[in-house]
Order: C-alpha cells, then sequence, then structure tokens
C-alpha cells in the first residue's frame, strides 16, 4: 500500500520507540532524524487539540532548512489533558506519581498533533481519545512509576504497560493514539499526499 510514498524521502523527527514502532507497522519506509533540544512550547493561550498542533508544527519548522526536495517530515506531539491541564513528561518521580493521582478514577483525553511537511506544503491534524482509569492505590502507583519509570510519556504512563492492563477501564477512540501516533488517521492522512 502507500505506494504514492516510493516518491518521497519519509523522515520520522521523533525518537520515540512507540512512535517507530508504530510507523513501522504501516509498512512505510522512513529513517529517523532528530534535531536536538526543540522547544516543547507554547502559547498559554491555546487550549485542547491547539496544543499539539501547535507543537508538533514547530517541530516541522525547525527542520524546514535542512529539508531536501522531496522529503517529507513526520512530527508528532501527544499531550494528556484533563480539566484544561496540561499532564505532560513527569519530572521525576513525585511528579508522575502526582500525575497518576490526578487520572485515578477519571477519564482524560489523549491528544495528539501530527504535521505532515514537505518543501511544497504542510498539514496538520490532531485526533483525540478519551480514557478512563479505575481508582488505583497508592501501591498501585508507587510500584508502577518505580518498575516502569514512566518520564519520557505524557501523562507519566504508557497504556501498552502494565498500567493500561490494571487501570484503563476504557477507551473511546485511537488506542494507538494513546500509545503516541494515530497511526489510522496518518494512514488516510498519507494515502491523499
Amino acid at each position: 500500500m502507500l505506494e504514492n510514498l516510493k516518491k518521497y524521502q519519509v523522515k520520522l523527527a521523533s525518537n520515540s520507540p512507540r512512535r517507530k514502532e508504530l510507523l513501522s507497522g504501516l509498512g512505510v519506509d522512513y529513517e529517523v532524524t532528530l534535531l536536538p533540544d526543540i522547544a516543547e512550547n507554547y502559547p498559554k493561550s491555546l487550549k485542547g487539540d491547539e496544543i499539539p498542533m501547535y507543537i508538533a508544527r514547530e517541530k516541522a519548522e525547525a527542520y524546514r532548512d535542512m529539508m531536501n526536495a522531496g522529503d517529507l517530515i513526520i512530527t508528532a506531539d501527544t499531550i494528556v489533558y484533563l480539566d484544561g491541564e496540561v499532564l505532560g513528561k513527569p519530572r521525576d518521580e513525585a511528579d508522575a506519581c502526582n500525575m497518576l493521582r490526578k487520572l485515578s478514577g477519571r477519564t482524560h483525553r489523549v491528544i495528539t498533533g501530527v504535521c505532515l511537511m514537505t518543501q511544497q506544503f504542510q498539514r496538520v491534524f490532531s485526533v483525540t481519545t478519551e480514557v478512563t482509569f479505575v481508582s488505583l492505590s497508592e501501591e498501585d502507583i508507587c510500584y508502577y512509576v518505580t518498575n516502569y519509570r514512566p518520564f519520557d510519556k505524557a501523562g507519566a504512563y504508557g497504556v501498552q504497560e502494565w498500567i493500561g492492563y490494571v487501570a484503563v477501564s476504557e477507551i473511546k477512540g485511537s488506542f494507538y493514539n494513546v500509545m503516541g501516533l494515530p497511526v489510522q488517521r496518518l494512514y488516510q492522512e498519507l494515502l491523499q499526499l
């Protein structure tokens, strides 16, 4: 499938093992390209899906000056959004535990913004998934944070890990979006290039 991508040199601008796994699962030939220290800041006036779309676009723009004709850059950003608050990547164990306490027994939104960019065009979209957690005990939270060290994950959890098995009672929307890349929607967008 995706024969139309053969005219592009597809570059995933992410070091996330989950995004690499998911993009590979689509059968896309790509290489990883990384620039160090791309800020993930955004204007505080942005809300909801505007935030990861803005960050994904900014990440893509950081590559513009180094792009060659035929390059297709894919960037993404995922946030966990609860009551208007962004739960990003935790700073440390205490922060991770605090985030999981906030998510315990609640429904939150996981929103991923994706940017597809060549020298000629830029396409940005987002996908939202609702995730409901059961109530977590302190023991559950401490066990997960200590053993899985989710410091590179928005909201301090990976749905594909132990916490997803024991805490997630309901998902409305794309499971893979919660992992960090909405591959079904990405596939549809890539088909249209």
